[in-house]
């Protein structure tokens, strides 16, 4: 018997594993914030299946000091990334007791979102756009913030008849410095279910819709997103948004025309 077949046979699977690990170990950067975040389980559950890049052209502004924690505002912005084909948006927040915040499909807009959120206490927040080859280009802010916002029960619920203009829309479209944009609102408590005696119950899918009747985005809120959500977009080419479609976790259908 050869040298190499006196070998332990479990040494090959071994070196297989050390090999594979050392592969994924080579696709994970290191996180720029350092100890600050959970950047390894925010990988391995939300940006998985190419290539990671820590990209400072995915931004996300923040406030340093969260005043509110029931309502932080985020903006992410990743039009930097022009020419390249961005499939989808994926926002997480690290130190939430539910760390998907929404995902953002901007299918015919600039890939720009601005939104309002919970935060539970000091946290990361995270911004991976997916391109349409696989790869994750991924952007990180901080924000610092006393928090209990994802624990509170939202304030609409204390206003008698809250539940006659649960899903109304308001919506402008109007011309800016940066652009044609759409700002739209939806009277939604947007529960997180983690308020003593309060389920979850949140809007889980919104469409906007052009003259022609084209999807040109979409969006996937989570519980995390603010009561009565606020959504800012650049419609870029768009010269008119006429709809938003959606409904939330019981079947609640969502429904506004612009005129």
């Amino acid at each position: 018997m050869s040298e190499e077949q006196r070998q332990p046979r479990f040494l090959l699977p071994m070196v297989v594993a050390c090999m594979l690990a050392s592969a994924a170990a080579a696709q994970t950067p290191a996180d720029p914030l350092g100890d600050r975040g959970r950047w390894a389980d925010m990988q391995r559950q939300f940006y998985q299946g190419g290539e990671i890049i820590f990209d400072p052209r995915v931004r996300i502004e923040v406030p340093a000091n969260a005043e509110d924690a029931m309502n932080v505002p985020v903006a992410v912005d990743a039009r930097a990334l022009a020419g390249e084909q961005i499939d989808r948006i994926v926002v997480v927040a690290d130190y939430n007791p539910i760390l998907k915040v929404l995902e953002f499909e901007p299918t015919a807009v600039a890939p720009y979102l601005a939104f309002r959120m919970k935060v539970q206490q000091s946290t990361p927040i995270r911004a991976g756009v997916r391109l349409r080859d696989g790869r994750w280009l991924v952007g990180s802010a901080v924000v610092s913030s006393q928090g209990g916002g994802c624990t509170a029960p939202s304030a609409g619920r204390g206003v008698a008849g809250w539940e006659r203009t649960l899903n109304t829309v308001s919506a402008k479209q109007f011309s800016s410095s940066a652009g044609n944009r759409l700002r739209f609102s939806v009277l939604h408590p947007m529960d997180t279910g983690l308020a003593n005696g309060i389920p979850a119950f949140f809007i889980d899918e919104l469409s906007i819709r052009d003259g022609e009747g084209r999807t040109v985005a979409r969006i996937w809120p989570a519980e995390p997103v603010s009561e009565n959500p606020v959504f800012t977009l650049e419609l870029a080419g768009i010269q008119r948004v006429t709809q938003i479609e959606g409904r939330d976790n019981n079947g609640n259908k969502v429904l506004g025309t612009l005129r």
